[in-house]
């Protein structure tokens, strides 16, 4: 655990399988998340972001801890809690690497794709999407029209 720390903030919630809710710089992390099963679209545009320029690009104070309410057991619940929520890194990452916001409005234009965002402090990005049907499609298409990103339909929690 403290070589992961030494290497960074965030790196601790990786030694660790189960999805936790994380603030600060990462480093403040949430009991582990009973999550239902999301369909995901991960989709990086081949551009890489250093944390630390993100961070120093952050022009706003840290929010207020907030407490962690139970986690919906339903997808349309979680999905509607985060929807409501936020990452405070996506604007200066976009500043950094507009290519960011390229794959967040692809995203969002893909059929089926209930909610796109940054992921951490960039440059990868993802879409939820209600099936894997559909994330697989989306990835497809992806794939097809933007042959140079990274992209991986996966299913988390559940």
């Amino acid at each position: 655990m403290q070589a992961a720390r030494n290497t960074g903030a965030d790196v601790p919630v990786c030694l660790d399988p189960r999805a936790r809710l994380m603030r600060g710089i990462g480093d403040v992390l949430s009991a582990p998340l009973d999550l239902p099963r999301l369909f995901a679209l991960l989709v990086n545009p081949g551009v890489a972001v250093a944390t630390k320029d993100v961070f120093a690009a952050l022009s706003i104070p840290p929010a207020a801890p907030i407490a962690q309410a139970p986690t919906p057991p339903e997808p349309a619940g979680l999905l509607a809690e985060i929807t409501n929520g936020r990452n405070d890194l996506e604007g200066p990452a976009i500043e950094l690497e507009p290519a960011i916001a390229d794959v967040l409005a692809v995203l969002r234009k893909l059929p089926g794709c209930r909610l796109a965002r940054m992921s951490g402090s960039g440059a990868t990005c993802f879409g939820l999407f209600d099936s894997t049907r559909a994330t697989t499609a989306a990835a497809r298409t992806l794939r097809v029209g933007y042959p140079a990103w990274w992209t991986r339909a996966t299913v988390l929690g559940g």
